[in-house]
């Protein structure tokens, strides 16, 4: 088993694996909503705005491990576009 073939489930539910980003450079990141560090999501879509046209993306996994995530995906997903902006993918990680 290689990394490209982890599943993983988008935060919109739709089933993929690593694989379906193989021809791209992937930058995946641990992210958390309540955290100190939540403008990160700014930067991240920054940078995806940015190289997306270069074969690059970010893959967001937001996790609740410190206890600093909203309670849903779809909360998620609001938070993370509305108040940053985010269009790059999210999963729903460890919950």
């Amino acid at each position: 088993m290689s990394i490209r073939d982890i599943a993983l489930t988008t935060i919109d539910g739709d089933e993929a694996t690593l694989a379906d980003y193989a021809d791209q450079v992937v930058l995946i990141v641990n992210v958390a909503s309540r955290c100190g560090l939540s403008p990160q999501y700014e930067q991240l879509e920054e940078l995806h705005e940015t190289y997306q046209d270069r074969g690059f993306t970010v893959l967001g996994f937001p996790s609740n491990q410190f206890h600093q995530e909203l309670g849903s995906e779809d909360e998620i997903k609001e938070y993370c576009s509305t108040t940053w902006g985010v269009t790059f993918r999210c999963s729903p990680g460890s919950r």
